[in-house]
């Protein structure tokens, strides 16, 4: 199979021939269509994150058909379209996993990081951690509902019921967020990169009832706010932002370091709260609410062999929506 392949810090992906992989016992063999292309995968290729198995095949927002059942596995057919995200395996019986948080799971295993991904034709994985694709999704529309839709998901839950909602980073995750922030009721006031005048468009024409630079005040108060955008000094922008009780979730898996900042903007019970992977639960809510939505979204596509330009154009903010990489 052809795959791109991530092998030393400080390159890039290379096309590779590889042999195609074999599903063990409780395993698929995927037949990949489409993958997106999260900014997790360019932490990975920017040596941002640590310890990947290398070399590895990036890419954790895979839309493909069953080609082949591993031993044991019956919850699925061959032919049968399925999703596969970031968190790709846990353990199961530490106390993470009993009580709720598979999320935590100190033993989990990661589909792009420690799991070959989906940035290649063929990708094998454990069947427990794929999820039937709802709706008349194409394969290409799908694929970022597999993280920045399951990411901005959860995100979105731990904002509470905030009304008045802040989106810093208006990409991939936060314009699949806002559509849902929007059905729920709450208002959006979107914050992207300085000047970035398309994406405040962009967010205008999905809902948000104002969009700025990150720099700037919002008319209102905020009942809460979400960081997509990697960048530390957005925390204290963001508490700055929230009115009492407000909470700042930071949705990424790495940001830049959060500079110092005084306690005033902290105190009066504002909070802040990370995100970490997701759990199944999360993925069988979102996927069969973005449907009802419904959620659609805006893609960029690329072929497999131009997933270094893909990375380039989301890592420089020259997309609009999401980039999806497609076997076709």
């Amino acid at each position: 199979m052809k795959a791109m392949q991530f092998s030393r810090p400080g390159e890039g992906l290379r096309l590779a021939e590889l042999p195609t992989p074999e599903p063990d016992a409780g395993q698929v063999l995927v037949k990949v269509r489409t993958c997106g292309v999260c900014r997790t995968d360019l932490h990975v290729v920017d040596s941002e994150l640590p310890n990947p198995k290398l070399p590895i095949i990036p890419g954790h927002e895979i839309v493909g058909r069953v080609e082949t059942l591993g031993g044991g596995v019956d919850r699925f057919e061959i032919g049968e379209r399925v999703g596969v995200p970031w968190l790709g395996f846990t353990c199961g019986t530490c106390q993470h996993c009993t009580s709720g948080s598979e999320n935590l799971c100190d033993d989990a295993s990661f589909t792009g990081y420690q799991i070959d991904g989906g940035y290649a034709e063929y990708a094998v994985a454990d069947a427990r951690y794929c999820f039937p694709i709802h709706g008349d999704y194409d394969d290409a529309e799908a694929a970022p509902l597999l993280c920045a839709g399951l990411i901005g998901y959860r995100a979105l839950r731990m904002a509470g019921d905030a009304e008045r909602l802040g989106i810093y980073g208006f990409g991939a995750a936060g314009h699949i967020v806002a559509q849902v922030a929007r059905w729920q009721g709450r208002r959006v006031f979107a914050f992207t990169r300085p000047g970035d005048v398309e994406a405040q468009s962009f967010a205008r024409d999905l809902g948000a009832e104002w969009a700025g630079d990150s720099g700037e005040t919002a008319p209102e108060r905020l009942d809460a706010a979400i960081l997509f955008a990697p960048v530390g000094s957005l925390v204290p922008a963001a508490l700055a932002a929230v009115a009492k009780g407000g909470t700042v979730v930071c949705a990424g898996i790495h940001m830049s370091d959060i500079p110092s900042f005084p306690y005033r903007i902290l105190w009066e019970e504002r909070s802040i709260r990370s995100v970490a992977n997701l759990t199944r639960r999360d993925a069988e809510e979102f996927l069969a609410l973005a449907p009802e939505v419904p959620v659609r979204t805006e893609t960029v596509l690329f072929p497999l062999d131009e997933a270094n330009e893909a990375l380039r154009r989301l890592r420089s903010g020259e997309l609009r929506g999401a980039a999806v990489l497609t076997m076709e």
